[in-house]
């Protein structure tokens, strides 16, 4: 489920090389540049920049998946993941596995039955986290200090580069759900440091899946349920879904909730009233069970992650 990753390779990860004088010898230089803290060469590998300076050699910008499968319309599961460091390793005369990796992908792409459009009208807030839909571009984003959640048009990615549509994908509605770190990630993953070996280590991918998966199910889905007319009998079961579907434009019966605390503590209403209100959210919400049905784009994202994440459990 990788895509782009980026490496950082310093001198204690690779011995006594002498990085200017050799690794340039390995991917297509376009510029030599002279500043105070010494010269820097800047090419090109099957995607990847690469920045050599004697310290070090940054490869950014790049899809491990592209360079070694030849488009990033598929993702890297953790054997290939293994693979492509050791290809990128024997290219460059460098072990990639050592270093530090500074930014990670992880993503799916998913076949769906209707407009991508449709399914970011599902897709509702997540908690710390700032919800941006950019329908130009045919994406929604999810930002904060951590990370970036995003859902887009690969198709409509992919042409708008100019890159060809392989043939599984032509014609058909393909969603992407992604997630990037590019920000301190050993401090996001726990650990001392995220090198290019850990991501083929079993337990480090298993919990990238599945925080990948849980941000999913952590989002608020907006307007998730239809009624079902054939189990819906009464006035008052109908009366229950109007406060449902109020519940379900607001955001869920969390946010609710916390609207009539708010509501309290301004003096808005008394503490029997927002008790009330509360009793009749909660009420509302148990009778959901039963007197609505899934709403079939949300059913069907519910069904595409979990199949995605079904061995990682």
């Amino acid at each position: 489920m990788y895509d782009n990753l980026d490496f950082k390779i310093r001198k204690g990860d690779t011995g006594s090389i002498d990085f200017l004088s050799e690794t340039p010898c390995y991917f297509d230089v376009t510029g030599e540049h002279l500043f105070e803290g010494g010269t820097v060469i800047t090419g090109n590998l099957d995607g990847y920049k690469v920045t050599v300076s004697e310290n070090g050699v940054n490869l950014t910008d790049g899809s491990l998946c592209k360079y070694y499968l030849g488009d990033n319309f598929q993702t890297l599961g953790r054997g290939d993941t293994e693979r492509a460091i050791e290809k990128l390793s024997d290219t460059l005369h460098l072990h990639v596995g050592k270093a530090a990796v500074s930014r990670i992908d992880i993503a799916q792409n998913f076949i769906v039955k209707q407009p991508i459009e449709n399914y970011f009208n599902h897709l509702g807030e997540l908690p710390y986290y700032k919800r941006c839909p950019m329908l130009n571009e045919g994406s929604l984003y999810y930002f904060n200090y951590k990370n970036i959640i995003v859902f887009y048009d690969k198709v409509k990615e992919q042409k708008a580069k100019g890159r060809p549509i392989p043939e599984l994908y032509q014609g058909r509605y393909t969603l992407r759900y992604e997630t990037r770190y590019k920000q301190r990630l050993p401090s996001v993953f726990g650990v001392e440091k995220v090198t290019g070996a850990l991501l083929y280590d079993e337990a480090f991918y298993i919990d990238l899946v599945k925080r990948w998966k849980n941000a999913y199910q952590t989002i608020k889905k907006i307007n998730d349920v239809s009624l079902n007319f054939e189990i819906m009998r009464s006035k008052q079961e109908l009366y229950k879904m109007g406060v449902v579907s109020l519940i379900e434009q607001q955001g869920g019966q969390i946010t609710v909730l916390e609207q009539i605390n708010e509501a309290q503590k301004r003096g808005d209403l008394t503490r029997k009233q927002a008790y009330d209100l509360r009793q009749t959210i909660n009420d509302a919400c148990k009778a959901k069970v039963g007197l609505t049905v899934k709403n079939e784009a949300i059913e069907e994202l519910d069904k595409k992650v979990k199949e995605a994440t079904r061995f990682y459990r």
